[in-house]
């Protein structure tokens, strides 16, 4: 099985397997590669969508050069725990980035989240994230309160009376509840305008069917979130 970084002839074969439709495995067979390689490869470069070959060969060029420039600092040179990888680890965090700003989370954000997700404790305070991410004070502040206000992380206080940011086991329950109350705003808004625009009339109708749908969809996924909660929600042990 070869190693090194992919070719540009890789990318485009990976490419022209997306394009007709083979999974992530059937793409890595025909290169005799991982499919951990090609999966990080597609997800930090677009996504299966969005995977340009030479986009994404130029992309990492430039993140290999800017690599090679900087001096071994914050997250890379930390130690990891538990006898992980580095580099690994480094490589999945970016994947997860990725795979949440394609979702719709603006890519600060996406870093704060992903950052806090795979850390052990499942919480940084605002100088330590600062660090890892290398990034200003005002960029870590901006981006906890648009993930606060999505549900998606919570403010404590720590022994040394330090604010930290935390993602717990609960992060997802409460994101989805968030957005439900969201999703029955916007029901609200449209069932609102039914009467300004006279029941009955196309645009009114539209709006009605808007509402009903609306209605529909968020009290299923809030059923759906409060039923998962209770049959799948576990706590960890501690780890050996």
């Amino acid at each position: 099985m070869p190693g090194g970084r992919l070719t540009q002839q890789e990318r485009r074969q990976i490419a022209s397997g997306l394009a007709d439709g083979l999974a992530y495995a059937e793409i890595a067979r025909r290169l005799d590669r991982p499919t951990s390689t090609v999966t990080r490869e597609v997800m930090r470069n677009g996504g299966p969508t969005a995977y340009r070959a030479d986009v994404a060969h130029r992309a990492t060029e430039r993140r290999s050069h800017r690599r090679g420039q900087a001096a071994p600092r914050g997250p890379e040179a930390a130690p990891q725990a538990h006898g992980r990888d580095a580099e690994a680890v480094r490589e999945y965090e970016e994947v997860l980035t990725t795979v949440l700003m394609q979702s719709g989370t603006p890519k600060m954000m996406a870093r704060v989240l992903a950052c806090l997700c795979i850390s052990d404790t499942g919480s940084h305070t605002a100088s330590e994230l600062v660090q890892r991410l290398q990034v200003s004070p005002a960029s870590v502040s901006k981006a906890v309160a648009f993930l606060e206000s999505q549900g998606l992380v919570r403010r404590e206080r720590d022994e040394r009376r330090r604010e930290r940011y935390v993602v717990d086991d609960d992060v997802w329950y409460q994101s989805m509840m968030a957005s439900v109350r969201g999703t029955m705003q916007v029901a609200e808004a449209a069932r609102q305008g039914v009467g300004v625009l006279v029941p009955g009339t196309p645009a009114a109708n539209r709006l009605e069917n808007i509402a009903r749908f609306l209605d529909f969809v968020s009290e299923s996924l809030a059923r759906a979130a409060d039923q998962a909660r209770e049959v799948l929600h576990t706590k960890s042990g501690p780890t050996p």
